[in-house]
């Protein structure tokens, strides 16, 4: 009986403990450069393995709010803008601007065999300047030559794959080719601020989804699920050791328009948590 009391003890001290670090890493960054919001409380809450508010493009160095100290350097100096709640934000030029963060197993699916990825973006433009292949821009992503790992993409209004400013999120195996991802392509609206998740899930094989999925939601709302094959081909998350971009992929495509809030989490975050997240921000329900 002892034993069960301690082992019951301890497991409740250390939930108290949890929520005690969260709360102080909020006030924390509340006193300094990376000042936090509601939003970001919401967001610190779920515990992300990195967390970026894209506050401080004008400082040239972003916080990661998450403990994790994966902080990020801003190159080509984006300038600021304003979220929906009024908070900061970076906004991108579509010119060599971006934010990088080095290489870490917390930003790697292949650490846990899971991953979601959140972020905000507003396109500011419907046909980008700086696209490339079939007419599109990676906002975000993490890989280069034979050390891809995903990307979060925006196709221009007018592309050769007729996707007119769809948005999707692929996972790729190591030396790149064809990703399997989730998209949803609506009728995007210039300086209009759109909530992105993206989850990427290798460890949930089964059923439907033999080799796992990728899933998409938009304003907190599922829009999109797929199996993580193409075409045949099998796409397994592997560890490259290249850094983590946004505004960017690998440089050969810039965003133009504002990026924020973006948190990366080691698990697949649940319906009720983003729909939650995007509540926080709009104050609105989610639907």
């Amino acid at each position: 009986m002892i034993g069960r009391y301690n082992q019951r003890s301890a497991a409740a001290a250390a939930g108290v403990l949890a929520v005690i670090g969260v709360y102080l890493l909020i006030v924390l960054f509340a006193c300094g450069s990376g000042t936090t919001d509601a939003y970001d409380a919401d967001v610190l809450r779920d515990q992300p393995k990195a967390y970026w508010t894209m506050a401080n493009s004008a400082g040239g160095t972003e916080p990661d709010l998450s403990g994790g100290n994966h902080n990020g350097k801003y190159l080509g100096s984006p300038s600021a803008t304003t979220l929906p709640n009024g908070a900061t934000a970076s906004k991108f030029g579509g010119r060599a601007q971006y934010l990088e963060i080095a290489d870490a197993a917390a930003l790697s699916p292949a650490t846990t065999g899971a991953l979601t990825l959140e972020a905000w973006l507003r396109p500011d433009v419907l046909q980008f300047s700086r696209e490339e292949s079939s007419g599109y821009v990676h906002w975000l992503g993490k890989g280069e030559p034979e050390k891809y790992e995903y990307v979060a993409r925006m196709y221009s209004a007018d592309n050769a794959e007729d996707r007119p400013n769809r948005i999707s999120g692929y996972l790729f195996n190591r030396n790149g080719g064809l990703g399997a991802g989730s998209y949803f392509q609506d009728d995007i609206r210039a300086g209009e601020w759109i909530h992105y998740v993206l989850v990427i899930n290798a460890a949930a094989a089964g059923g439907e989804y033999p080799h796992g999925y990728t899933k998409i939601f938009r304003d907190g709302v599922l829009r999109d699920q797929d199996d993580l094959s193409i075409n045949g081909r099998v796409i397994v998350p592997t560890r490259g050791d290249a850094p983590l971009r946004v505004g960017t992929g690998n440089l050969e495509s810039f965003f133009e328009g504002g990026i924020a809030k973006v948190a990366i989490y080691d698990r697949e975050l649940t319906p009720a948590q983003i729909a939650r997240h995007y509540e926080a921000m709009t104050g609105k329900k989610a639907g």
